[in-house]
């Protein structure tokens, strides 16, 4: 039914194929294969299915219901500009402006409720660039350094987001918490364990998370952040406005609220360009991540390119 093609632990993802004859059915092939498939994404974080054609949101949330056992889980209170699908909790990927680079990240690693694997399939690829990047954080906090990396874990990450208050700009707290009720928006903070404050008719929240992480199956330390993609120096959209100031949409400073400085996020950046591998879409493609061993960003690109995303927790 499929062919795992032999590849290093470093050039992810590994690629499942399906044979040349059978079902080519992704429900049935990930059903009949889940153990290989777990194990496969403890080696290498990730799993391409190939030859599987997945064409549709509803066929996209079964393959992934499948594989978690569960529903797909919603988006509700993160930052990225996304849209739901025709099914109930599959997205578009991130709708930044094509021209952006998405840097390497970890999926919701600012927050108390992150999901334990990330779902990406390809309804159709781009013209030019528009490659998913992806990366080892086994290998990145081995790259970073120890003098970096345990100041990192002493002072933790502060991330301060600033939503504003235009429902439909993508960039708001009724896009980011799909409501415009006040008081669930709230509820949702306090769940989550989020600092919030009001500035007008704009929603500032702040989350103080670790900067690493250990995986609860392998015990491996792994990089788990976005410090490099929140910072200051990496500003690309302003959030909210007070008192005829621009407040940056995102911010990162350790956990004591003192700045990062640039030398040191440029050390991280480094480290995670080293480790930075681009797959290629083909139209078709599911890839599953592990949240906590593959980091995933996205390349500019030009043309349309629809690339749509889940999420699901193990418990």
């Amino acid at each position: 039914m499929l062919a795992a093609k032999s590849v290093k632990r470093r050039q992810m993802p590994i690629c499942l194929e399906a044979a040349a004859t059978g079902n080519h059915d992704i429900c049935s092939a990930i059903d009949r294969h889940r153990q290989l498939i777990g194990e496969l994404l403890l080696m290498h974080g990730a799993v391409l299915f190939r030859g599987f054609p997945v064409e549709s949101a509803a066929g996209f949330e079964g393959a992934v219901a499948t594989f978690s056992g569960k529903a797909p889980l919603d988006y509700v209170g993160g930052v990225s500009p996304r849209r739901h699908l025709e099914a109930a909790r599959v997205y578009t990927s991130t709708e930044y402006p094509s021209e952006w680079t998405i840097p390497l990240h970890n999926e919701l690693s600012y927050s108390s409720r992150f999901p334990d694997h990330v779902y990406f399939c390809c309804f159709l690829e781009p013209a030019a660039g528009g490659g998913t990047t992806l990366g080892d954080s086994r290998r990145i906090l081995g790259r970073i350094g120890d003098a970096a990396a345990n100041l990192f874990r002493d002072k933790q990450i502060r991330y301060v987001r600033s939503l504003a208050g235009e429902p439909g700009s993508g960039y708001s707290w009724q896009d980011a918490f799909e409501t415009d009720d006040r008081k669930t928006v709230e509820r949702a903070c306090l769940e989550a364990g989020s600092e919030f404050e009001w500035i007008g008719e704009c929603l500032r929240i702040s989350d103080v998370r670790p900067a690493t992480t250990f995986h609860p199956k392998t015990g491996e330390e792994v990089w788990f952040n976005q410090a490099d993609g929140f910072h200051i120096s990496n500003a690309t959209g302003s959030g909210c406005r007070s008192r005829d100031q621009q407040i940056p949409r995102l911010q990162a400073f350790f956990g004591d609220g003192t700045p990062i400085c640039p030398t040191l996020i440029e050390q991280v950046r480094e480290a995670v360009r080293a480790e930075t591998i681009v797959h290629r879409w083909q139209k078709g493609d599911m890839l599953i991540l592990d949240n906590r061993l593959a980091a995933h960003g996205r390349e500019p690109f030009t043309g349309p390119r629809k690339i749509a995303v889940a999420m699901s927790r193990t418990s």
